[in-house]
């Protein structure tokens, strides 16, 4: 194998049989060199090599292998999220030990870890970007501990509830209101094509730019398809994905699609487009309650109640901070 051959954090877990997050614990203390290539972390095979040759020989401490899990799993290896973390920097004279990890992809989860960060406790906050399903299959699998959701079950109209229910069996969990935002269609600047409602999307000849498998959009636009008696397969451009709803915009904005789904914050900042607004969609948080967690929970819930926390959000357009901090559901 080469000597240029460089590793992610993902394949370095897998490689070594750890947790992603042990794996950022040895970035974090030095004891594994690594570099960024844009977004992503990478380890060159010479520096992993010499990190196994120092842990043989007793210089690093011995790492423990990933628990199994003590149940059969809902999900097989290969449809859990692979998760990116972002570390915030630690705070002077702070002793932060205990990482958390905060996973989803609103903007508004970025404004928690900093809190998070600020408050007078240890936690380490760490970043993880994932649609919502993908967040909650993260959660199953023990790899976050905050996670958000904004997942519509068709059927009751209900928001992340049906699916935390049926995801998080055997778990005992707390749901929390973050915020409540209107999500609908971007279409071109003047909808040339006339778009106003699901049933829309009968139309011959309408190009839709979609979002990736597991993201709330997504199970969003799913489901509201199978309500209208839909076929995915007669919309042109349904299995072309983007990944966040700014690049959904962006490209309505330039004409390589005609409508794509996804919130109104986006619309206000991307030009050349209009919003079509559907539905309120209920953004929540779920965290885990087991043994150590009272005190993440409710440092979380008094940094999401503050009026700092709601000031500053406020100032995002679009949201509404009525319900904030609410607790929804509790095991």
């Amino acid at each position: 194998m080469s000597e240029n051959t460089s590793y992610t954090t993902e394949e370095i877990a897998r490689l070594l049989k750890i947790s992603k997050l042990k794996v950022y614990d040895l970035i974090k203390k030095g004891e594994l060199p690594s570099y960024r290539v844009g977004k992503q972390m990478r380890v060159d095979l010479s520096d992993l090599e010499a990190y196994k040759q120092h842990s043989r020989s007793g210089i690093s401490g011995s790492i423990p292998p990933v628990p199994a899990q003590a149940e059969t799993p809902l999900f097989t290896p290969s449809s859990a999220p692979q998760l990116q973390h972002t570390q915030l920097p630690v705070q002077p004279g702070k002793a932060a030990t205990d990482n958390v990890v905060i996973t989803g992809q609103d903007m508004s989860l970025d404004l928690l870890a900093t809190h998070l960060e600020r408050s007078e406790t240890s936690f380490r906050p760490l970043r993880s970007y994932a649609g919502s399903l993908d967040s909650l299959i993260a959660m199953y699998h023990g790899e976050s501990d905050i996670v958000s959701t904004h997942l519509l079950d068709g059927d009751s109209g209900e928001y992340n509830l049906p699916y935390i229910r049926r995801l998080l069996v055997g778990f005992s969990y707390i749901v929390v209101h973050m915020l409540t935002r209107s999500a609908g269609f971007y279409v071109q600047k003047g909808n040339p094509q006339g778009i106003r409602g699901w049933s829309d999307l009968k139309q011959n000849g309408i190009r839709i730019i979609n979002r990736e498998r597991g993201a709330g959009a997504r199970v969003l636009l799913d489901e509201q398809l199978r309500l209208h008696g839909i076929p995915s397969s007669h919309i042109s451009g349904y299995a072309i994905e983007e990944n966040s709803h700014f690049a959904i915009a962006g490209r309505v904005a330039r004409g390589e699609a005609d409508v794509g789904i996804g919130t109104e914050k986006a619309a206000k900042i991307i030009d050349g487009i209009d919003f079509i607004p559907l539905i309120q969609e209920r953004y929540d948080l779920v965290m885990l309650k087991k043994p150590g967690h009272e005190t993440l929970i409710r440092t979380v819930l008094d940094i999401l109640r503050s009026a700092a926390f709601k000031n500053e959000l406020s100032s995002i357009h679009g949201y509404d901070l009525s319900e904030t901090g609410a607790v929804i559901y509790e095991t």
